[in-house]
């Protein structure tokens, strides 16, 4: 079933779901169901629910059972097994709950808006500044097609989201708006993660390159982006590879992870200190741990209220050493000690069916989105998978842009969705 056909209508009946089931090729079971109206903040007829024309469908009661001589998926980051039993052709979304579609809205769409199939320009740090109405992030460091290893930096670059919007407006099928790398100095080396803007800069966090430290750095969204390094060392020691960095929505403090890609890549030493999450007092200069016992620690992000802490676990990825699929592809949500700002109560939200779990972001509405081997898959605050926003192809972040929009990196190409959630100010206490 092609995802790009017309809006979709779905028969409800009094039951909670009316499925119609359709055996396919694999020996999976997919269905088209009817969703429960309860509580539906999409506009609704009285006798259908419309998915937005991008939408399919899919009961997880259809694919419980597969049967003794079905085909099973072999290969977690195989991108030719990705889990899309309706053969719908990427991108599109896919809905395994109904509270996807207040998610979505009834108007949803997702276009790509940037294309470099020769390069991995959009790989992290995706940072929304709304003063200039730009997109910002940097290329894959050291990784396929990143353009980088331990002789050369990564780099930085941004696109215009006024021209984005301009495009979706005309209806454009073809879009791929200019890209503008910035020149950031040499303080900068493989920059991996970002967030803010945070006092009208951009907080970028760096894995290093070689014997130059990973740091964190403030650097000016503005030409000549000159940078301020605000921290690269622990107590006299480089980190291993810094990866990724949040702003506490109430408190003020930075908090990020460190973990051992660069050394899997090739660009950094090997490591000195276990992968484990920080906390920097930008006010006092001071660094404490609040987490550790992971394989590789990841992405970072916070509730909206700062409760509540998410750490995704990339265990699985090695770099040059290869892939095992017994070590973590998971999300981890911690409590947030008030006074110590130590994460406690450490329990597992997720653990992801296609690649790894690497950016993550939260809406307003406290779903968790996180970059994934086949795009982005969201969650609710219950670790229920609600849906997917389903590329066929890796993610490793993604980012609110302003209001109903969200800004998806996936490596070669960048994605926007108009959706119906939104994000919350990245930059710290308002």
């Amino acid at each position: 079933m092609d995802a790009k056909a017309a809006e979709r209508s779905i028969p409800t009946s009094s039951s909670h779901f009316t499925a119609m089931f359709k055996t396919v090729a694999s020996g999976a079971v997919v269905a088209y169901a009817a969703l429960a109206l309860a509580n539906r903040k999409v506009s609704v007829s009285p006798d259908t629910i419309a998915l937005p024309p991008q939408a399919v469908f899919i009961d997880p009661r259809s694919f419980a059972v597969m049967g003794p001589n079905a085909t099973f998926r072999q290969d977690a980051l195989d991108n030719n097994t990705f889990f899309n039993p309706t053969g719908s052709t990427p991108p599109f979304f896919q809905v395994f709950n109904e509270a996807f579609l207040n998610i979505l809205g009834p108007e949803a769409i997702i276009r790509q808006v940037a294309v470099n199939d020769t390069f991995a320009f959009a790989h992290e740090a995706p940072i929304f500044n709304e003063a200039t109405n730009e997109l910002f992030f940097a290329s894959n460091d050291g990784g396929a097609l990143g353009m980088s290893d331990l002789n050369h930096n990564n780099l930085y670059g941004k696109i215009s989201m006024q021209d984005v919007s301009a495009a979706f407006a005309a209806n454009e099928s073809d879009i791929n708006v200019p890209v503008t790398e910035l020149n950031l100095p040499d303080t900068i080396q493989m920059t991996n993660g970002g967030t803010g803007p945070y006092n009208n800069s951009l907080l970028l966090i760096t894995s290093g390159r070689g014997p130059l430290p990973p740091s964190i750095a403030l650097v000016n969204p503005l030409s000549p982006n000159n940078a301020t390094v605000l921290l690269d060392n622990y107590f006299g020691r480089q980190f291993n590879s810094l990866n990724d960095i949040k702003i506490h929505p109430t408190n003020g403090k930075i908090f990020f992870t460190d973990t051992i890609y660069g050394f899997l890549n090739q660009f950094r030493p090997p490591p000195l200190m276990p992968s484990q999450v920080y906390r920097f007092d930008p006010d006092t200069g001071a660094v404490k741990i609040v987490a550790d016992g992971f394989d590789k620690c990841n992405g970072i992000a916070f509730s909206s209220d700062g409760k509540l802490a998410y750490i995704t676990d990339t265990g699985v990825v090695n770099g040059v050493f290869g892939n095992n699929q017994t070590e973590p592809a998971s999300i981890y949500v911690f409590d947030v000690d008030p006074v110590s700002h130590a994460f406690k109560n450490r329990r597992v939200l997720a653990y992801v069916d296609a690649g790894v779990p690497d950016g993550i972001q939260l809406d307003t509405d406290g779903n968790i989105y996180s970059g994934t081997g086949d795009g982005v898959q969201v969650w609710n605050p219950d670790g229920v998978l609600l849906g997917k926003f389903f590329l066929g192809t890796t993610s490793a972040n993604m980012v609110f842009a302003g209001p109903g929009t969200l800004a998806i990196l996936a490596e070669t190409k960048i994605f926007v969705a108009k959706i119906a959630a939104t994000g919350f100010s990245l930059g710290g206490p308002q």
